[in-house]
């Protein structure tokens, strides 16, 4: 008993030594102990409730920062030993909010924080302040955070004092819109001051100032994590400085603006793990950043590429293969590459095979490149492989059964290639985890050169998230095996051939879907509106035989497209209460009737309304009246509506394409149309709209591209002010009661005479050229047309008009135009469609006239032109003689009469275009001489000799004729020389005597 004690009061004093001796570990806090580390911990309470007093804290996440024990507040940490506070961790959580962020001021009490050696006031919200140059006399700190806090001004170079400092974070820490002259003042010349760094994140810090001197800058610190993107660099420089860089794991250099070749040393960091270049114009190929090819062995040998689990080299100007590359890398012992990232450059050639021996990889995304050829076999091999995009490429052939073999894939997206053969189950038959399956094309061609061919007994392993099936062959029938696929959030079955009804299990699947695009089939029945769609989802229907009525389904959709079926029945008056959300509303070509309903005034949202080419009928109503909206595109073309264009449609200031033709609107245009200046196309053409047009169209409406009032009743004489508008290339005035002159400024319409180099959208539009209509789309930024033909116009025709070189069609027929036909009317070299007829224009047709070599339909009929047609080039191919009719005085081909001289042997000397006509009709002449003398001479040879070739008796008889002949001339000879011979001796005997 008197043992235990002693125990007791032995361990009792031990206890209370041990308090003696360490007294924080017994009276922790901020207040406690003896009177000098009291008042120190007393420092420190103060400190930190007066820099509280400086923030704002509108959700009052420092409302614990009361009483004594300043270690128990939030954010707050101390010591475990000492009990001074070393840490403040305020960075505002993701789900605090815009509301839930602090704010205000940093007060100068920090500096009493002699033991902090941990601040982060990350993604909170200063509200573009400046961050505080005494953070610089924190000696003791070690980890400093001021990431997104929306700090603002220079990063102030005191920071370079922190020679302690391991870790620092200033991605995102201003804000661009307050002291956008100093934040340009930024240089890295401070940062060499933080000897002990090793994490640096300046990331969206503008540092173009610091020109090619940045490296120099970070290569004196013993840095293992470097992240520089979007600071505004444009030097990546050639060469390493000496320096402590080769501790690095991670390089972060993307979005700047470096314009050269991937530099050797990047790729000579033997520590590298990550590594990030992208969105830069780096250019050149890859393999240029290996030195030379000879030492591709020598860096696999060194290890310099081995360590590297992340590559990220996309959106830049790469070119080349990366055959040699990836033997590299598989050619390591252990290649440690988990995620490579070529995407968006312009790399091409073959995949080659011993991507397969990359063991590790995870991540393969090699999209928007050139890559030829089909996949390696051995894809199969890369068991850990869990995204593979491959789509935008090049890439034919068939798809290997291989891909069947990776368990782990998550994604698999193929897209965009031109594929061949069939895709079965094998292909999908052991993809356990697949979420992600897109194969598709661009075109909307009948070759569908791939095959979906699963068998309908086929269940898969797997559940879908997202399917993309487009331009391949699923069908006839609805995919059976989809029955399983109740995780779906976006179908995509567009142009499949499937030829069938939607079958009753796909609408029990109770999907909630993003997107469904079943468009360009020849699906067929009625859609029920049980499916449910999630908020800003698509529905694609087009181009099938569905019918019935409309469906509406869920508020949530934002993009409607019906436009290309059988639905009848009336619009739904209620759709605009309905689906609140629509954006794009198409439902063109259906058999649609009814009127318009008042609540698609309601969507405030709605961006394009197509209704064309149904069966409507009454006015339009008021339906945008005071209600801000961002409508650009109205067609409501090819329907039965009437009544005046209301004044509504002046509020859409957005609008961009208005096109209401052939339908039976009347009255004058509202002048509340001008108020739509950003107007490219107005189409109103084949109504019924009167008075003059408008001055103002030319006035108010600057880029209008497309001018569109034919088949109307429009009078009065053709503004001057449509020559200002500089952008118009089409512009159609036919069939109405205009009269006057046409304008001698139409010459000022530089769009026709200028070219346009890249592809715009300018809706689809019906223009009369080469003697028919055509519907133009893709190309109708291409046309460039004047029609002004069925008025009552008069005067010449302009002269200015052979100004517009790129003008394809000018129609002015069936006006009361005279005058001649412009004589540089060749300087037209684009003109295709010339129709002039039906006026009384006089003279002789212009020689140039022959220059339009790309002219295929001309019309000159029931004018009083004079003299010879001109012949030749383009005009030689238009010889219809009705294109000349009723022109008394024209003469010559095709047409019958014949010019003074034609009769006669030798006719009037031509002079001018007509003698050079004269020697190419001579030149022509001989060359035709010529040709049918050697083809006669052919023809002659061959009939002869052809026969005896072929025919033995023939030959045996003519070769004996020529030796009867040979025969006979030799005795002809032998005889005629023996009679001379006698004469000649009978002559000298003669003489002797």
């Amino acid at each position: 008993m008197a043992t235990t004690n002693a125990s007791l009061q032995l361990l009792f004093l031990v206890i209370m030594s041990s308090g003696f001796l360490f007294p924080e570990i017994l009276k922790p806090g901020c207040c406690h102990g003896d009177h000098h580390r009291a008042a120190s911990f007393e420092t420190e309470r103060v400190a930190l409730l007066k820099f509280k007093q400086g923030l704002t804290d509108p959700s009052h996440r420092l409302s614990s920062w009361v009483g004594e024990d300043c270690c128990k507040w939030r954010g707050v940490v101390c010591n475990n030993r000492s009990g001074h506070v070393n840490k403040l961790n305020l960075r505002s959580l993701d789900d605090d909010g815009t509301h839930g962020k602090l704010g205000g001021e940093i007060s100068h009490s920090l500096l009493d924080l002699k033991y902090l050696n941990h601040l982060d006031l990350s993604m909170n919200n200063f509200e573009g302040t400046r961050i505080p140059k005494f953070i610089g006399s924190l000696e003791k700190l070690r980890y400093l955070n001021l990431s997104g806090a929306s700090f603002s001004g220079p990063i102030p170079p005191q920071l370079g004092n922190l020679s302690r400092l391991i870790y620092l974070d200033l991605k995102e820490y201003f804000d661009f819109n307050t002291y956008p002259d100093e934040s340009s003042q930024n240089d890295l010349q401070w940062i060499s001051g933080l000897s002990s760094l090793r994490h640096l994140n300046l990331e969206g810090v503008n540092l173009s100032r610091t020109s090619a001197y940045w490296l120099h800058a970070v290569s004196k610190l013993p840095l293992s994590e470097l992240h520089l993107p979007s600071c505004g660099l444009s030097v990546l420089p050639r060469s390493l400085p000496s320096s402590n860089l080769t501790s690095l794991s991670m390089l972060v250099l993307s979005n700047n603006g470096f314009n050269t070749t991937i530099p050797h040393w990047i790729f000579q960091l033997r520590n590298l793990v990550y590594l990030d270049l992208s969105f830069n114009n780096l250019r050149g190929s890859i393999l240029d950043a290996f030195a030379n090819r000879t030492s591709l062995e020598s860096l696999r040998k060194m290890g310099s590429l081995c360590n590297l689990k992340t590559l990220i080299l996309s959106e830049n100007d790469l070119n080349g293969e990366i055959t040699e590359m990836i033997d590299v890398l598989s050619g390591c012992n252990n290649c440690s590459l988990e995620n490579l990232n070529l995407g968006l450059n312009e790399l091409g050639g073959f995949l080659p095979y011993s991507l397969g021996n990359l063991s590790n990889l995870q991540s393969v995304l090699l999209w928007d490149n050139s890559f030829v050829g089909s996949i390696p076999n051995s894809i199969g091999n890369l068991s850990n492989l869990e995204e593979l995009y491959l789509s935008n490429n090049q890439m034919s052939g068939t798809i290997p059964e291989t891909l069947g073999q990776l368990n782990k894939l998550v994604a698999l997206d193929i897209s965009e290639n031109p594929w061949e053969g069939v895709l079965t189950e094998a292909h999908l038959s052991n993809l356990t985890n697949l979420k992600e399956l897109s194969i598709a094309k661009f075109s909307l061609l009948p070759d569908l050169t791939l095959v979906i061919n699963i068998s309908s007994e086929w269940i898969p392993p797997f559940k879908l998230q997202y399917l993309k099936l487009r331009s391949c062959q699923v069908g006839p029938k609805f995919p059976v095996w989809l029955r399983n696929q109740n995780e779906l959030n976006t179908l995509i079955l567009r142009n499949a051939r499937i030829s069938d009804t939607i079958p009753e299990w796909f609408w029990k699947l109770d999907l909630e879907l993003d997107q469904l695009d079943l468009g360009y089939n020849q699906l067929s029945g009625r859609t029920p509106n049980s499916l449910k769609f999630t908020l800003q989802s698509s529905v694609c229907l087009m181009w099938n035989h569905f019918n019935g009525s409309l469906p509406l389904w869920s508020s949530n959709v934002s993009s409607l497209l019906l436009g290309n079926n059988s639905f009848s029945g009336p619009i739904p008056r209620d759709i605009g209460e309905r689906m609140p959300m629509l954006t794009e509303l198409h439902l063109s070509h259906n058999s649609l009737s009814g009127t318009l309903p008042e609540s698609i005034g309601e969507l405030i949202g709605l961006v394009t309304l197509d209704i064309s080419n149904n069966s409507l009928t009454g006015e339009i109503p008021a339906l945008w009246n005071g209600v801000p909206n961002l409508v650009s595109h109205v067609d409501l073309s090819n329907n039965n509506l009437s009544g005046e264009l209301p004044t509504s449609v002046g509020a859409l200031s957005y609008l961009i394409f208005l096109m209401l033709s052939n339908n039976h609107l009347s009255g004058e245009l509202p002048s509340a149309l001008q108020n739509c200046t950003n107007i490219r196309t107005l189409d109103l053409g084949g109504n019924r709209f009167s008075g003059n047009i408008p001055a103002w169209i030319g006035q108010t409406m600057p880029s209008l591209w497309i001018l569109r009032l034919r088949s109307n009743l429009f009078d009065g004489s053709i503004p001057l002010q449509l020559c200002t508008l500089s952008s118009l290339h089409i512009l159609d005035l036919a069939q109405n009661n205009l009269s006057g002159s046409i304008p001698s400024c139409v010459g000022n319409l530089s769009a026709m005479a200028s070219e346009i180099e890249t592809f715009r959208y300018e809706a689809e539009l019906t223009v009369l050229t080469k003697g028919r209509e055509d519907s133009y789309r893709n190309i109708l930024y291409l046309v460039n047309s004047i029609d002004l033909s069925n008025n009552g116009l008069s005067g010449d025709v302009p002269g200015g008009l052979t100004n517009l070189s790129r003008l394809g069609t000018l129609n002015l027929s069936m006006n009361h135009l005279t005058g001649k036909i412009p004589d540089n009317i060749g300087d037209l070299q684009l003109l295709e469609t010339l129709d002039l007829s039906r006026n009384q224009l006089s003279g002789p047709i212009p020689p140039g006239m022959v220059s339009l070599t790309l002219m295929n339909h001309l019309n000159l009929s029931y004018n009083n032109l004079s003299g010879r047609i001109p012949s030749g080039n383009q005009l030689q191919t238009l010889d219809d003689p009705s294109i000349y009719r009723d022109n008394p005085a024209l003469c010559g081909r095709p047409i019958t009469a014949k010019c003074p001289g034609d009769d006669n042997g030798t006719p009037n000397p031509p002079s001018g275009d007509d003698e050079d006509d004269n020697e190419d009709g001579a030149e022509a002449e001989m060359k035709w001489f010529y040709m049918s003398m050697g083809t006669g001479f052919v023809v002659g040879f061959w009939g002869v000799c052809g026969t005896l070739v072929i025919k033995q008796s023939w030959r045996h008889a003519y070769f004996r004729l020529v030796y009867d002949i040979k025969e006979w001339l030799l005795l002809v000879i032998q005889l005629n020389v023996g009679r001379l011979q006698r004469k000649l001796n009978l002559g000298r005997s003669q003489h002797h005597t």
